[in-house]
């Protein structure tokens, strides 16, 4: 299989970490890359041709890949094709005189006006063709719109999910349009994509949506033009949705096969209701014994809320703080930098990264080395860990239904409507804004509601 040239490697390489590519995907845009040379050579193709890149994705499909194994070398070959320079027109060669046949002379004419004697004009070569732009090709890279995009999310304080999201479908759409200079995007391009994203991907409604909002994010704050109204696009069909819920006896079998931290993590999602990410950006000072509850701070939407610590998870809670302390301790005899704090807040408290009540609830093993000032820092239990171990655990207990992190939020709201809390109530405790919300887990659990007609002064 050929090689990428070291040269050429180095620059799309330097075009991944500007088109902010995660690190972890980079080595697969280059080995897509390395294939789509090795097929165009093995074909006698050139790869700068952008209708190459067609041939080479049927070839992948032929193989049986999987769709986003296609996306990502399309993504890849794009990239590539905004490394290529955009070559000169050629001009056209001049034109070869023909030999005159001879013939037989001609008779002698009769005088001409002076007028009709001038020579005619000799015909001027047509122009050379312009050469049509390579599919694929872009009049410059993106890098600009996807620093621009981070820098309007962070100024907005959206959380770091949503510049990934948002940074993802703004990869897809760049692709779609074949690198298409951002300046000369239309609304109908945002369009023809949601309906490509309906038809032939078959994406879910939720899918779309989240889509959509990127690209309007995209258009208004980065583009600075306005969306205007999008009609005729074909919208994915929302499907109604009843969330999975487990019961007490199946909740407690999950939780007897998960091993230290992940077993409270899973016990405060369920007790108290929260969001993975919630849960896992708890720090100390969010725990009140005293008053009895816990604040969520920064949760979903910017917004704060207090729920009740659950009583037993009192002791267990207490022994983990002692636990921290410890370990607090042997940080600080390390002398390391501290725990990552939100905002600007490390700028503004100097010291308030190393103070106890800022530490993680549920801190990583490791530390992590900041690169710009070289100091070793503590970041928070990874999602990814916790989905893992909960994934084993729910294999383990055998469940018959598919449970992840969010089925214990679920679980919690049902089981306290199924106790007669009101649903007031219950949407304080979720977070949500629109009562609408929680009015699905009506949906989960049985009706009591009884069909009797009778009087509300015989009951």
């Amino acid at each position: 299989m050929l090689t990428i040239p070291t040269a050429l490697q180095g620059r799309f390489k330097k075009l991944l970490a500007a088109g902010n590519v995660p690190e972890k995907h980079r080595e697969h845009y280059l080995r897509w890359l390395r294939y789509y040379l090795d097929f165009c050579h093995k074909y006698l193709n050139s790869p700068e041709a952008g209708e190459n890149l067609p041939l080479f994705l049927q070839k992948l499909q032929e193989k049986n890949l999987e769709p986003w194994q296609r996306e990502q070398a399309a993504q890849a070959v794009a990239l590539y094709y905004e490394l290529l320079p955009v070559s000169p027109p050629t001009p056209a060669p001049p034109p070869v005189p023909s030999p005159k046949p001879v013939t037989a002379p001609a008779p002698v004419a009769k005088a001409q006006p002076q007028s009709q004697l001038q020579p005619k004009p000799a015909p001027q070569p047509k122009p050379a063709p312009q050469p049509k732009p390579r599919s694929g090709s872009a009049s410059r890279p993106w890098t600009a719109e996807f620093t621009a995009l981070e820098n309007s999310i962070k100024v907005r304080h959206y959380s770091p999910s949503t510049l990934k999201i948002y940074r993802h479908w703004l990869g897809k759409f760049r692709v779609y349009v074949r690198g298409k200079p951002p300046e000369s995007l239309a609304v109908d391009d945002v369009k023809e994509f949601l309906t490509w994203l309906a038809v032939q991907r078959r994406v879910a409604a939720s899918t779309q949506n989240q889509a959509f909002n990127a690209l309007l994010f995209f258009f208004r704050h980065v583009l600075q033009r306005e969306f205007g109204k999008v009609d005729g696009v074909v919208r994915a069909k929302r499907r109604p949705y009843i969330p999975v819920v487990l019961s007490r006896e199946e909740i407690d079998r999950v939780l007897a096969r998960l091993e230290p931290p992940y077993r409270l993590v899973v016990k405060l999602l369920y007790g108290c209701g929260l969001r993975l990410f919630e849960c896992l950006n708890l720090r100390v000072h969010a725990l009140n014994f005293d008053a009895g509850i816990i604040t969520i701070h920064d949760g979903k939407g910017q917004k704060d809320r207090a729920v009740p610590l659950p009583e037993a998870l009192r002791e267990e809670l207490l022994a983990r703080l002692e636990s921290l302390k410890i370990q607090h301790q042997r940080d600080l005899d390390r002398n390391y930098g501290g725990v990552f704090l939100p905002t600007a807040l490390d700028r503004k408290y100097r010291s308030a990264a190393k103070e106890f009540a800022w530490q993680w609830i549920f801190p990583a093993k490791d530390l992590t080395r900041v690169p710009d000032s070289g100091e070793y820092r503590r970041y928070h239990l990874h999602a990814t860990q916790l989905q893992k171990a909960l994934r084993q655990a729910v294999v383990a207990a055998q469940l018959s239904k598919r449970a992840t992190a969010h089925t214990f939020r679920h679980s919690y709201a049902s089981h306290l409507l199924q106790a007669n809390v009101d649903i007031r109530t219950i949407q304080e405790l979720l977070g949500h804004s629109d009562i609408k919300t929680t009015m699905i887990y009506t949906h989960t659990i049985k009706s009591t509601t009884s069909t009797e007609k009778k009087s509300p002064l015989d009951m």
